[in-house]
């Protein structure tokens, strides 16, 4: 058994599909194919079970992924250790950020980091809180920009800052009236939301939870939307209301002769955006300078932390 078998049972487990993950290891598939059969035999179970086309995990397969996970991390830990300790800004960051703050932020972000970060450069993964979580807990990601409390111990944070939420309505709704709108005011029939994994849509459930009992199941018309451009869109056709994060705002320009925006009234109509990764990663201050660099490259309509 040797590291390079269980990156193959990595890259099977995830792809699922041994043609596939032959090519993202850059061996052919009957060497992968081999190598892990071979691996099967030394360990004396069965690790996928091959129905066809398709690949599945066992029960024992789901185990020894899990450590092979651990175990190749660990390796990656220690190559980053060595250059951590020759040049810790050294070396790409594997970066997760959640769907609603992705495309709004990280357009100031990146020209700054390029920069900042010459020798670090960032390889993004777009992906929901919950599925960013388990990646950067393992080691396959370095670090992730996310809008809610990681919930676990293995995490550190750096807060980096507050986002308003602001309401997206159509331009002729009476609330459009209002230079503030209050959360009472919001009928929760005609809040737009996400599909569920979505924290900004927890973050919406959460807000019209506080009005009263009566306001806490929000969502209108059975929306259950994957993007925030489709909530947005679904608005600006008067089919209902919904809360937009501030960064949001500046890429519906095309859309303001249809939408109205207002910021919503108290100190709680906001979401706080941190840095997570792992306590014992190598590369803290690569962690740190980054966090610096988020909070140069932010506009005026957010507030930094710290």
């Amino acid at each position: 058994m040797n590291l390079r078998d269980l990156s193959y049972v990595i890259s099977v487990a995830e792809l699922g599909h041994f043609g596939r993950a032959a090519m993202a290891c850059h061996v052919s598939q009957p060497t992968l194919s081999g190598q892990i059969l071979k691996l099967e035999e030394e360990l004396g179970v069965t690790i996928f079970e091959r129905v066809g086309k398709q690949v599945r995990l066992t029960p024992v397969g789901e185990q020894i992924l899990a450590n092979a996970r651990r175990s190749v991390a660990a390796a990656n830990d220690i190559v980053a250790a060595a250059r951590a300790s020759r040049d810790p800004l050294a070396g790409p960051i594997r970066l997760g950020v959640i769907p609603t703050l992705a495309p709004y932020l990280m357009p100031f972000v990146l020209p700054l980091a390029a920069r900042e970060l010459d020798k670090a450069p960032l390889m993004l993964m777009e992906d929901l809180t919950g599925h960013l979580l388990p990646p950067l807990t393992d080691g396959r990601i370095d670090a992730a920009l996310i809008a809610t409390d990681a919930g676990t111990d293995k995490l550190a944070e750096i807060d980096l800052f507050e986002e308003p939420f602001w309401l997206a309505m159509p331009i002729d709704d009476p609330l459009a009236s209002e230079a503030e709108v209050d959360l009472g005011a919001i009928d929760p029939r005609r809040l737009l939301l996400l599909t569920d994994g979505h924290c900004l849509r927890d973050q919406a459930l959460e807000l019209c939870s506080r009005q009263g009992p009566e306001n806490a199941v929000a969502g209108s018309a059975d929306v259950r939307a994957a993007s925030l451009e489709t909530l947005v869109h679904l608005t600006a056709a008067k089919y209902g209301l919904t809360l937009a994060p501030r960064l949001a705002m500046a890429n519906w320009v095309g859309l303001r002769d249809r939408l109205a925006f207002r910021p919503i009234m108290g100190d709680k109509a906001s979401r706080k955006v941190r840095l997570a990764f792992r306590k014992d990663m190598p590369r803290r201050k690569a962690m740190e300078k980054l966090a610096e660099v988020v909070k140069a490259s932010l506009p005026d309509c957010v507030r930094r932390i710290g």
